[in-house]
């Protein structure tokens, strides 16, 4: 079984899907490397506005091109897995053209496409060139010729399968994040160790390189992660269930550990994501 048959990371509006943003699952070899496409689906004028949106941890990581189709530039960046949600603000000073395009890798299986190691990498924000300097030569140039979100995928997809190197990403770690997802991120270094025949040591060695995070760290988000999707589907009977099923202390715990990564209730949290269910509901077959 594949890590991503798993687990699905959301993010904080996981029902969006506008013109201005849509997600599309990668061809079936990418499946376990990248988590998704998303973008723009045509480019899109963006009048003289500020938009706030919520970025929550993702247990993800992005490489993002911002096309300017008025001042002909674009712009392309690296953000890494991050532990801390935020608001990314946009603010344009004159109405202009824009499409945006992004892929967005699980952050164990980035390092299978980077150019180094992804040590020290956790809340990065930084030129692509930083660690996909190949990825951003080939795709950047292209972009203005090739606008539709459906045919970006395309050229990503033909680059990436022609330059990953999954031998970069060590067969200790993939073990390791597939007891994490087995339990839901409810495990303790100390087992995990145990259970790999691994010392501490060598694991959070090996973790730093290839995800920026400890396992420790990761295990978290990754129960942060499993919770948030267990209460936008509705998989559990109650909160106190919620809590004892995913390791927390009591109900009270998991509610702060969910408000630190999250930013708001539980109960807010649902709302802003709900928002999104209605245009879903009246545009079902808006095309990708």
């Amino acid at each position: 079984m594949q890590l991503s048959d798993l687990y699905k990371p959301l993010t904080a509006h996981p029902f969006e899907r506008t013109a201005a943003y849509w997600e599309a699952a990668p061809c079936a070899a990418l499946q376990p490397y990248i988590r998704c496409f998303w973008g723009t689906v045509q480019p899109i004028f963006v009048p003289e506005t500020g938009v706030s949106d919520l970025v929550i941890p993702d247990t993800c990581c992005d490489v993002i091109f911002t096309v300017n189709h008025t001042d002909n530039t674009v712009d392309s960046a690296f953000c890494g897995t991050s532990d801390l949600s935020f608001s990314a603000y946009t603010y344009t000073q004159k109405p202009y053209l824009r499409s945006v395009f992004g892929i967005r890798f699980y952050a164990w299986s980035a390092v299978v496409f980077s150019e180094d190691t992804l040590r020290d990498s956790k809340n990065e924000t930084s030129h692509a060139d930083s660690h996909f300097s190949a990825l951003r030569k080939a795709l950047a140039p292209q972009l203005f010729d090739v606008p539709a979100l459906s045919a970006r995928i395309r050229l990503a997809e033909d680059f990436l399968l022609r330059h990953m190197h999954p031998e970069r990403s060590s067969p200790l770690v993939g073990n390791a994040i597939y007891e994490m997802l087995a339990h839901r991120g409810n495990l303790r270094t100390e087992t995990l160790s145990r259970t790999l025949h691994i010392s501490r040591r060598q694991i959070e060695r090996r973790f730093a390189e290839e995800t920026g995070f400890s396992p420790k760290q990761l295990s978290n988000l990754i129960r942060y992660q499993s919770l948030w999707d267990g209460l936008l589907h509705r998989r559990f009977r109650s909160l106190p269930d919620a809590a004892l099923e995913l390791g927390y202390t009591d109900q009270a715990h998991l509610s702060r550990e969910f408000k630190r990564f999250h930013t708001m209730t539980i109960r807010d949290a649902l709302h802003y994501a709900a928002k999104d269910v209605a245009f879903l509901q009246d545009n079902p077959s808006l095309p990708p």
